[in-house]
């Protein structure tokens, strides 16, 4: 019987352990949790996700509150478009956390960022430039393109001098999403170094609409590897969303994927950077308490938990500090729903905003709890303890598990020493 142990993902001259830790933003996929990865010989993903509020947290830089100063004359105006990101900061924040991670890797495996398309950040294409070309100068081993097509984020980069060098990746959820990118990339004669299929059981944003449980991630693995196949194109393929064991994982592997990619049994770890009591939140939601719903004004469905105290909030916007979201023209789907809101209800003290959410705020203050479809098991995975919480988890045991579990099997931790003596 097969172990995750038994295959390697190949990529380039290296081998590595074929697990991939999911790149959750605004410091959920901490460093600590990416280098627990790297160090046993896998890759662990770092996020960029609202980078320069991570620098703040993580580096004690006052990003966040020097473009808030700038911009505070247009706090209350519904105009954004005078909001932007200043360029050279924003390549500081970059470097700060990439370089700062990079610096404490330790053993075989690699360090990727996720790079999201879809934080426009007013300035969609100077943005994202700046955050890719931060990430290679500082020396990040690869980039995963997520959140949207990337049809031109290849010709963004393509005159660095690290841009065939560094590891380079898309994120997609059809054999159609996959044929675009390619198509549009050719230019640079340059292919993707792996795919990553997210299915429809996955975590956060999806590739999918509301119409999402009628796919499945296995079909649409096959149905990459094949088209990969008929072109005659050699590329890693990953699978992503709903692989909860290490038995799930070989029964892609054995299909032909080069690794797997998995979150959510790493959002109740140590070093994930979701907060201690959220993460119980996590291990006490059943399968009713998960939903998919379209409150992101990113325009994709978002799996989060019901409970989520960002549903419904009626939050001011805060595009003066953040803004991650604003379109090429400074608008923001939130802004339009709060404004119809207040001014529905004007002598209200705060009111209520059912149909999106101020996703930077929420996501910053950990109010907004994305999860993948199978969170309602994470409660298998550990102790419950005698006070009614549940024992969090070290990196390296879910790291483990799934490399060497069978039948599938999750191995629960070693009880905490105080409650064994």
């Amino acid at each position: 019987m097969k172990r995750v142990d038994d295959f390697r993902l190949k990529l380039g001259n290296s081998e590595l352990v074929p697990i991939m830790t999911g790149g959750m933003g605004v410091d959920i996929s901490t460093a600590d949790l990416a280098l627990e990865a790297a160090r046993l010989g896998g890759v662990g993903h770092i996020s960029d996700a609202m980078i320069e509020t991570v620098s703040d947290r993580r580096y004690d830089t006052k990003f966040v509150r020097d473009k808030l100063s700038l911009y505070k004359f247009n706090v209350a105006n519904e105009d954004k478009t005078a909001v932007k990101f200043h360029l050279g900061k924003l390549a500081e924040a970059t470097r700060l956390h990439v370089e700062g991670t990079m610096n404490r890797k330790r053993g075989s495996g690699m360090v990727f960022i996720n790079c999201m398309e879809k934080l426009t950040m007013n300035a969609p294409k100077e943005t994202l430039r700046t955050r890719m070309v931060g990430a290679m100068d500082a020396g990040i081993d690869g980039i995963t393109l997520a959140a949207g097509l990337h049809l031109g984020s290849f010709a963004l980069i393509e005159d660095h001098p690290r841009f065939r060098d560094v590891k380079l990746g898309i994120i997609v959820s059809s054999v159609r999403a996959l044929q675009l990118f390619l198509k549009k990339s050719a230019r640079t004669n340059r292919l993707p170094d792996y795919i990553v299929v997210e299915g429809p059981l996955a975590g956060g944003h999806l590739g999918f609409g509301m119409d999402w449980a009628e796919y499945d991630l296995a079909t649409i693995v096959a149905e990459i590897l094949q088209y990969l196949k008929n072109e005659q194109i050699e590329i890693p393929v990953i699978p992503a969303g709903g692989i909860f064991t290490g038995t799930d994982a070989v029964n892609f592997l054995e299909a032909g994927a080069a690794a797997v990619q998995v979150a959510t049994r790493f959002t109740v770890t140590e070093e994930c950077g979701l907060p201690a009591k959220v993460q119980q939140e996590y291990f006490k939601a059943s399968e009713e308490d998960i939903e998919v719903n379209t409150i992101s004004p990113t325009g994709y469905p978002m799996r989060m938990l019901k409970s989520s105290p960002a549903i419904g909030d009626g939050i001011r916007p805060n595009c003066e500090a953040y803004g991650y979201l604003l379109d090429a023209n400074g608008k923001c789907s939130y802004i339009a729903a709060y404004n119809r809101e207040v001014a529905a209800n004007p002598e209200a003290r705060k009111v209520k905003v059912f149909d999106k959410t101020c996703l930077c705020t929420q996501m910053r203050n950990f109010e907004l709890w994305t999860c993948g479809q199978l969170t309602y098991r994470l409660k298998d995975t550990t102790n419950k303890l005698p006070d009614g919480s549940y024992q969090r988890l070290s990196a390296e045991h879910v790291f483990k598990d799934y490399l060497y579990s069978v039948d599938n099997k999750v191995a629960l931790p070693p009880m905490p020493k105080e409650l064994t003596t």
